[in-house]
Parts: structure tokens; sequence; C-alpha cells
């Protein structure tokens, strides 16, 4: 199903680290996952650069945002086929940038789904890439992967290894999907940069923790009181936008300056703490999380004990990000 006027492929060329890519007048970028939160909004955002001639929305639902820039093709990352069937539109768009934002921003119960669509789907659309000689990647991944532990730093950098909970497969899925990345990332010529974002927060976000900050009382755990961390949604896409238009390969913290102890978040937003005790905690929320009336599984039951706070050096120093948000300031915005 490729358009008539789609030029054939041709090889990627070598860019400079650090420099703005350029193939000719105008970018062409590509974003899996064009109708998330994340990619709806990026395609708006390529829609009105003029550095970018063409969007490649893909997806299997057209994004809402698209305009006269945006090219819609639909696929779904489940389906076996549709590794061949990107890697030919990919070679036939030309695409400079390829954005991997198909992730789900929120835990489902349909886990064996989700491990389709994210971890193995993560490994189709990287083959598509390598296949069709992407010059570039742009990875979404979050710091909700480093884990909360009792033994985390105050900040985590982006050596520090990923260790999110392996029984929680919303988590698990992820960081299966990274680390493919991390494989592909060593064995091609590929620019690939991961962008490691905090919790979403702003005004129209909506995700699990939106969800969680929305109740009237807010459960929290007894005897804990975590930093927490967050990028304005706004940030977020700042951000992929400056991966977009620059050749900065890596691993980078994409977070909002400054942390808050949970319950301040809770009362920013106008809601009321509720204590719980620790040990009833965790098979409670896997209670309501079977009968759906949970945002979370379990496994997040440790975002309310332990530290998991990220670094954003890197990203300043390498990538030139500096979030205009505090989380304080994503807090009050979303409230």
């Amino acid at each position: 199903n490729l358009p008539e006027d789609a030029p054939a492929p041709v090889d990627p060329p070598q860019r400079a680290v650090g420099t703005a890519i350029s193939r000719g007048p105008a970018l062409t970028i590509a974003i899996v996952g064009a109708d998330s939160f994340l990619g709806r909004n990026l395609v708006k955002t390529l829609e009105h650069d003029a550095r970018v001639g063409r969007v490649v929305a893909i997806d299997y639902r057209a994004p809402s945002t698209a305009a006269k820039k945006t090219r819609f093709y639909d696929l779904d990352l489940t389906q076996p086929a549709c590794e061949e069937r990107l890697a030919e539109l990919l070679s036939a768009e030309r695409v400079d940038a390829l954005v991997h934002a198909a992730f789900l921003s929120s835990p489902t119960s349909a886990a064996a789904w989700a491990h389709e669509f994210e971890s193995v789907g993560t490994m189709h659309v990287l083959h598509a890439a390598r296949h069709a000689r992407v010059p570039k990647l742009i990875h979404w991944s979050q710091t909700l992967l480093y884990g909360a532990r009792p033994d985390n730093p105050n900040h985590l950098t982006e050596a520090h290894a990923l260790r999110a909970r392996t029984d929680t497969p919303f988590l698990a899925d992820k960081v299966a999907a990274e680390t493919e990345v991390g494989r592909f990332a060593a064995t091609s010529d590929c620019c690939v940069t991961v962008l490691r974002t905090a919790p979403l927060l702003g005004p129209t976000v909506r995700n699990y923790l939106t969800r969680y900050l929305s109740h009237r009382f807010v459960p929290v755990l007894m005897g804990f009181d975590p930093l927490l961390q967050f990028v304005h949604e706004a940030d977020a896409i700042a951000a992929f936008l400056l991966a977009v238009v620059r050749d900065v390969p890596g691993t980078f913290n994409v977070v909002g300056a400054g942390v808050l102890p949970l319950t301040t978040v809770i009362r920013l937003a106008g809601r009321v703490p509720l204590p719980v005790p620790h040990p009833l905690a965790a098979p409670m929320t896997g209670a309501l999380w079977a009968a759906g009336l949970a945002e979370a599984p379990a496994g997040f039951v440790d975002y309310l004990r332990y530290l998991c706070v990220a670094d954003a050096e890197h990203a300043a120093r390498d990538l030139g990000f500096r979030a205009n948000h505090t989380t304080r300031q994503a807090v009050l915005d979303f409230a």
C-alpha cells in the first residue's frame, strides 16, 4: 500500500555526531506509535516545524493531529507480517529518523497482548530499521525502569542498571525492549538515542499517575513519604524534538528540576493523603487490580515506598535539554 510517488530507497548518509541531520531541503520523520500521547503531540509539533518536510505516522489508528505534512500507514506491531511491511515503507519513504513511541502509558491486565506489542513489537521495529538502513532511531523509555529500591542513590545516572521488578509486566516488557535497543545500537551504524522520561504529568496527559492523583483520598504508605520526580508533558515533547533534529547517540534521563515528597504532591493536587498500613498495601492493591479497580498492579507499591529519582546532567550537557518546568510546576499545571 505504498504511494506511487514514494521514492526509491537509498543508502543513509554519514553524519557527524551532534549536528543537525539533513538529506535534503527538509527532513522525513517516521513515528511508530503515532496515536500515542507522545506520538500525537510530536506529530503536531513536527507539522509546524519548518525543518520537517514529511511526517510518516505509523499506528493502527491515525493520529488526530495529522495535517498536510503527515502520511499515515495502518500497521499493528502484534501482527507477524508487520516487520516486512514496516521495512518496506521505511525504505520507500527515505526516513531520516524513526521515533519508536509504541509503548503503553499505563499498565493493562492484557499482559500477553502487551508483551507482543511492546517487547516483541520492538524487535519487529529494530529488524525493520536494520533492513531499511534507517540512519537514526529515537526510543522512548522511562526512569521507572531503574526500579524503586532501598539502596538507590539520591540521583540515578544513565549508567545505573535497570532494576525494575520483573514480576510486573508493564515494567519488564519495557526493560526487555530497551535491552534489545542496546544490542541494536552496539551492532549497527544507526545513531540510537534513548530518552528515559520521568513520569509524565501536565494538563492534558492521561495515565495511571493522573488517575491515581485524581482520587479525593489518595492512598499512601504509613511511615513512608518518598521523593518524587516528574517531567511536564511539554518538556517531554521538547526533548523528543531535540533528539529528532540533532544527532546525539546515547541514553538520556529526561526529567523536571527538583523533587517533592509524595504527600506534598498529593496536597498540591488538591487531594488528601490516605495512609494505609504497609503490610496490607500490596495484597490490597493486587486484589483491586485483579478486580479492575486499581490504576496499577501491586509492583507499583514500591514507588510509594522507595526513592527512584534520576539525574539530568547528561541530558543538559550532551543533548542540550533543560526542562522549562519544575516537578512542582508540572504538578500545579496538572492540578
